[in-house]
């Protein structure tokens, strides 16, 4: 259990990872927000989206974001919205644990995706993970309010943000309510490509 506890998300420049509404997921804001990990050549193979794509360090930023992941925590907003848009072969191809209230089988996908739902709480779900991970990291891959949970919760070691140049007015804040008298970050990384700027930030107990 030596791996590191991170999420990685997109953001719009005025703090939005989402739009209110899981029906407004890829729409044209949501689009635009994620617009510069589309055309990656990573991202295009890992969706089997066929061959070709754009190199360099956006591309290699995503490919080490999939291999430093040995298992993933989401909450049940966005495994409902992804279960409608993941094709067949889901594109985490390592177990994901999602935190429900709801009793469920696990649901084996092709590809090495396979759904756990857990109905005991954020921290079962992160020891599920991290058994599940071995030497390899946890994502929490969201939504907002579970990165949050698990912020505020003091479970996050690690994070980084895609800073894309879009503004929502509204919508789904990745840092809204945290428990600022409870968190302290240190830059590890800034970088800046021609679409988005990557932040990472070490996180510590204030």
């Amino acid at each position: 259990m030596a791996g590191k506890v991170f999420f990685s998300v997109s953001m719009s420049l005025d703090g939005f990872i989402a739009p209110d509404s899981p029906g407004d997921l890829m729409g044209q804001q949501w689009m635009e927000l994620q617009r510069w990990v589309f055309p990656l050549r990573f991202f295009r193979e890992n969706l089997k989206l066929g061959g070709g794509g754009e190199e360099g360090r956006d591309n290699d930023i995503v490919r080490e974001t999939f291999e430093r992941t040995g298992a993933s925590v989401m909450g049940k907003r966005m495994f409902d919205a992804g279960e409608q848009m993941w094709p067949e072969e889901a594109p985490f191809h390592t177990p994901v644990f999602v935190v429900t209230h709801e009793k469920r089988d696990p649901w084996e996908l092709p590809g090495g995706t396979t759904f756990h739902f857990v109905n005991d709480g954020i921290e079962s779900a992160l020891v599920q993970a991290r058994q599940a991970a071995g030497d390899r990291d946890v994502r929490i891959a969201g939504g907002g309010a579970t990165i949050l949970e698990y912020v505020n919760a003091g479970l996050i070691d690690e994070f980084s943000i895609a800073l894309s140049p879009v503004l929502f007015g509204s919508g789904i804040r990745l840092f809204e309510g945290v428990d600022a008298s409870r968190v302290a970050l240190k830059q590890l990384r800034a970088e800046h490509s021609p679409r988005v700027t990557h932040l990472t930030y070490a996180v510590r107990e204030r």
